[in-house]
């Protein structure tokens, strides 16, 4: 049973590790809808500021910070499916340990 539990969170970690690395790519597909409602805000805003011959730094700062946060969640997801992880294979191993401490011969 802790096999299964165990290959599913390594399900988990891969698919975490795959929306860390799309991120860090610029993909927005592992963004939530708050997330992405900000990067598009962000984005209107530098347009906006192009249309009118202004500058774009504080959108593309906007934007830099809502990709560091997002980088940010992703990384402490992943700290945490590793450490359940971890937890689950100790728990296997204790209840290894006591099956085979627990025969007689």
């Amino acid at each position: 049973m802790a096999s299964v539990e165990i290959r599913r969170l390594d399900r988990e970690i891969r698919r975490t590790q795959n929306k860390l690395e799309a991120v860090r790519r610029g993909e927005w597909w592992p963004l939530t809808s708050r997330e992405r409602l900000a990067m598009t805000r962000a984005l209107a805003a530098g347009a906006r500021s192009v249309h009118q011959s202004r500058s774009t730094a504080g959108a593309e700062t906007r934007m830099d910070s809502i990709g560091t946060a997002v980088e940010t969640r992703l990384n402490a997801e992943l700290t945490a499916l590793h450490g359940e992880r971890q937890r689950l294979i100790t728990e296997a191993a204790r209840a290894k340990a006591a099956r085979k401490s627990s025969r007689w011969f």
